[in-house]
C-alpha cells in the first residue's frame, strides 16, 4: 500500500476538492510535504484528519476550534478510536449549548411571519428605536 498521497489522490478518496485541502492546509489543519519534483505529498493520515475535519464541519464547529482539536493528535498518524472519543467528547458542551440555541431560534419562530410580525413587544428582530446598539453588533435578542 501507499504510503504518501498526491493532492489528487486525497482528493478522490475524501470527496473534498483539491482547492478545499490547498485551504485546509493554509488554515493549519493538514499538511503536507514536497516531493523531489516539488509535488505535494501527504500521509495516509491526512484522510482520517479530512474526515474529522468533516464531521466537525457539520456539526457547526469553527475552523479555529478544529484547528485546536487536531493539534492535540500526535502528528502523522492515523487518529485511533481513543483519539476520536477524546475530540467528540471535548467538542459536546458547544454542541449542547449550539443545539439549545437552534432549539430556541425555532420554537420562536413559530409565531413569526417574517416580520409582517404577530407580536412587535415579544419579536427577537425588532429593535425599536435602536435602544440594543449598546450591546454590541448584530441581533442580540436572538443570542438571548
Amino acid at each position: 500500500m501507499q504510503s504518501e498521497l498526491s493532492v489528487g489522490q486525497v482528493a478522490e478518496r475524501s470527496g473534498v476538492s483539491v482547492s478545499t485541502l490547498h485551504f485546509y492546509e493554509a488554515k493549519g489543519l493538514i499538511r503536507s510535504w514536497r516531493s523531489d519534483g516539488n509535488q505535494r505529498r501527504y500521509g495516509r493520515d491526512v484522510l482520517r484528519r479530512v474526515a474529522i475535519i468533516k464531521v466537525a464541519q457539520r456539526t457547526g464547529l469553527s475552523l479555529s476550534a478544529i484547528r485546536d482539536a487536531l493539534a492535540t493528535l500526535p502528528p502523522d498518524r492515523v487518529a485511533s478510536t481513543d483519539d476520536w472519543r477524546r475530540l467528540s467528547e471535548s467538542w459536546r458542551d458547544e454542541l449542547d449549548a449550539r443545539i439549545a440555541r437552534l432549539t430556541r431560534l425555532r420554537d420562536g419562530l413559530d409565531g413569526c411571519i417574517g416580520c409582517g410580525c404577530l407580536s412587535l413587544k415579544l419579536c427577537p428582530l425588532r429593535n425599536a428605536d435602536d435602544h440594543l446598539a449598546q450591546q454590541g453588533p448584530g441581533a442580540a435578542m436572538l443570542e438571548r
